[in-house]
């Protein structure tokens, strides 16, 4: 039998972007230009003043998805993710080959979609339901489940219009997740609900996966959520597949891939400047961290400072350290180039994905700042998934001890 739902073979997209060649606008331009000189103004009108130019956003993709995956769709902005669900979730066309699909389909690609402004909550639930493929009887049956799932009570009988972003999304998750879909495609669009409801959602997809058998495709740059929810990573740049693999070596390569497409700038010197970030490969795989900071100045540092903060995922800061906190063993002396080395010995971190941010200063001010200029993925030796829900105690695997102890005195019942 066969377990396919989606199979995409050969798809590409063409679109035509027009690029004006005259620069001059307005309506008082073009009616002076037709009387001063009525026959040039006929010959540029008929001429080509567009240049027309092709931009492919999915170029010849070949992809298959089995019942009961659940894959991450990953790449930078413009790699054509949100291009192949549009296709897939049946809004687009494509321009070349084809993608077959096999069951219903339940999409959620942007803040609102299928809702209309002026109708009530309680209305644009059946009228998104009725979009989605859902009869009546079937939407009246799941109606308060959807609702509280939603957590829109109050407001269910007032415009959507009036709605904020997130309830929307609220509303419209809950409808998606709640038509039994055999495919379930997400789009970024779960990032503008709050934390807890994001929690909420992710928890429904994997129940939807795991316990009920659907497929689900996952696009979001939260490459910690991604880890959680997803087992598979097809990883696209400029519409083409880079990597089709297990989650973690797709985020691995995308973070590899982005982090070299974001070089620190080599202009000119004009002040104390980051010239330089690299991460030591050899020794993370041991477990250690050491990030090496090159820097320029037109004029000595006395001393040179240099700062080192590592961020999770979703940006928040884990842990930072800076030479003025750890001075053992660092050289004060001025300088106007040279690298700042900072090592981390066994790095006390839970396994996931790492943001690095640098920064130059002496001991007056700050003069560079370099955001996200490293990424990495960690792998924690006592990483065990199948009994430790480390995503949900924080990123820090700091030392600790465990003892067991014998009861000293028997337990009562209390009746």
């Amino acid at each position: 039998m066969n377990d396919s739902m989606i199979t995409v073979e050969h798809l590409s997209k063409r679109y035509i972007i027009g690029h004006q060649r005259d620069r001059r606008d307005g309506l008082s331009h073009a009616i002076e230009r037709a009387l001063r000189s009525p026959f040039r103004w006929l010959r540029d009108l008929t001429s080509q003043a567009w240049a027309r130019e092709e931009f492919w956003a999915l170029r010849d993709l070949n992809l298959e998805i089995k019942q009961g995956e659940v894959v991450g769709i990953i790449g930078r902005n413009g790699a054509g993710k949100s291009t192949l669900l549009k296709i897939l979730s049946r809004i687009t066309e494509p321009t070349e080959g084809r993608a077959r699909i096999r069951g219903r389909v339940a999409s959620l690609l942007e803040v609102g979609t299928g809702f209309h402004p002026e109708l009530t909550g309680r209305e644009n639930v059946f009228l998104n339901g009725v979009i989605l493929g859902m009869s009546r009887a079937e939407i009246q049956k799941k109606f308060d489940e959807m609702v509280a799932f939603a957590e829109v009570e109050r407001f269910l009988d007032t415009p959507v219009k009036r709605y904020s972003s997130g309830m929307q999304v609220r509303l419209a998750f809950a409808v998606a997740a709640h038509l039994d879909p055999e495919i379930l495609i997400v789009d970024e669009v779960l990032a503008v609900g709050d934390l807890a409801f994001q929690k909420k959602c992710l928890g429904r997809m994997r129940q939807v996966s795991s316990q009920e058998g659907r497929t689900v495709l996952f696009v979001s740059h939260n490459t910690g959520a991604l880890s959680n929810l997803c087992s598979r990573g097809v990883l696209l740049d400029s519409g083409s597949m880079l990597a089709d693999t297990d989650i973690h070596s797709a985020l691995s390569l995308y973070l590899k891939n982005s982090s070299q497409r974001n070089p620190v700038s080599q202009d000119r010197v004009t002040s104390p400047k980051i010239v330089g970030v690299t991460l030591d490969e050899d020794a993370l795989q041991r477990g250690d961290f050491e990030v090496r900071i090159s820097f320029e100045s037109p004029f000595d540092l006395e001393p040179p400072v240099g700062g080192v903060i590592i961020a999770d995922a979703g940006g928040s800061p884990v842990v930072g350290t800076a030479t003025f906190m750890h001075p053992e063993g660092y050289e004060r002396r001025s300088a106007k180039s040279g690298a700042l080395v900072c090592r981390i010995p066994q790095l006390p971190l839970h396994s996931g994905d790492y943001v690095v941010t640098v920064w130059l200063a002496d001991m007056f001010q700050t003069y560079d700042v370099e955001r996200g200029t490293v990424v990495f993925h960690f792998s924690s030796p006592d990483f065990r998934p199948e009994i430790l829900p480390y995503t949900d105690i924080g990123s820090l695997n700091l030392p600790a001890s465990w003892r067991l102890e014998e009861a000293t005195e028997s337990l009562s019942v209390c009746s």
